[in-house]
């Protein structure tokens, strides 16, 4: 299996020395990835009525917590790194215009050399939709057809669209992604999610799910696989987790350095390839690259 980091990208740790911190732990020591989530204006708590799918809301930032620009920083993070890739856990597709998003994961993929992760989901929180002036009904069908003008814009020489969310062109688009395109990892819970996973991901990418409900997913993706006589396999098995040492947290893989092993062990039974930690460990800055070194010595050599 591999491992990914996930950047303190919210929070009081949303500056340019603790990313740099995490970027280069991750590449030192020996990660094959750096995650970054996506928000872009988050309402007050108190005013939030969309129900968080992964756990409780009562963790959220307040309005006035910082929450870094996740394309942003994975390009500060390609700068300083130049192995490990770089990914979203996830982007949430419907916040931003199509050409727009082409453009900047185009960049980035080019300034990293070819390291990018296009990991998307549709969203859950209405509210920041209404706030950033983008539009909540039909996300995943909107989502859907942006994965087809990605392909488009990264793919084609002169390119015309004509959908129901978007029309342009014909129309040039450059840089084009350094391997032709961008691999798409597919977030989400539902039926629509697995069905998007199986027509456009090369990843179905889960978070925070218990093995049990995990084994379920990954079934519902592989029956959407074979409803389009697409090979299962041909899609990979990976999440995003929260992980602690030395204290137990409902919700998340923690513990003892074994019994964090063991956790991860029946991830990998189901198959999962590829797990990004958000690394959850207290004592600050240093405590959290603490946490980072000691998984890397300690955990990951029991996984093989």
């Amino acid at each position: 299996m591999d491992f990914g980091v996930h950047l303190p990208d919210a929070g009081g740790m949303a500056e340019r020395e603790p990313v740099l911190a995490f970027a280069r732990a991750a590449e030192d020591h020996g990660y094959e990835s750096l995650w970054s989530s996506d928000h872009i204006a988050w309402p007050d708590v108190d005013a939030i009525t969309s129900q968080y799918p992964y756990g409780e809301n009562s963790g959220f930032p307040s309005p006035g917590s910082a929450w870094l620009d996740c394309i942003g920083s994975l390009t500060f993070a390609a700068a300083v790194t130049d192995r490990v890739r770089l990914g979203t856990t996830v982007l949430i597709i419907g916040y931003r215009p199509a050409i727009q998003q082409a453009k900047a994961w185009a960049t980035l993929d080019v300034l990293s050399g070819g390291r990018a992760i296009l990991g998307v989901g549709v969203g859950w929180m209405k509210e920041e939709f209404e706030a950033i002036g983008m539009p909540w009904d039909q996300r995943g069908q909107r989502a859907d057809e942006f994965l087809e003008v990605f392909e488009k814009l990264w793919g084609e020489e002169r390119v015309t669209h004509e959908g129901a969310f978007d029309s342009f062109g014909p129309i040039g688009f450059s840089p084009k992604p350094v391997n032709g395109r961008i691999p798409v990892w597919v977030g989400g819970h539902t039926k629509p999610a697995f069905r998007r996973a199986a027509k456009y991901g090369d990843a179905f990418h889960a978070a925070a799910t218990e093995p049990d409900q995990l084994g379920i997913m990954f079934d519902e993706v592989a029956a959407a696989c074979e409803a389009i006589d697409r090979d299962p396999a041909e899609v990979e098995k990976t999440m995003l987790h929260r992980l602690l040492f030395d204290h137990k947290v409902d919700g998340s893989i923690s513990g003892s350095t074994d019994q964090i092993v063991d956790q991860i062990g029946r991830y990998a039974d189901l198959g999962v390839s590829h797990m990004a930690i958000f690394f959850l460990q207290r004592g600050g800055l240093q405590g959290r690259l603490d946490a980072i070194q000691r998984f890397a010595e300690e955990v990951r050599p029991q996984l093989g």
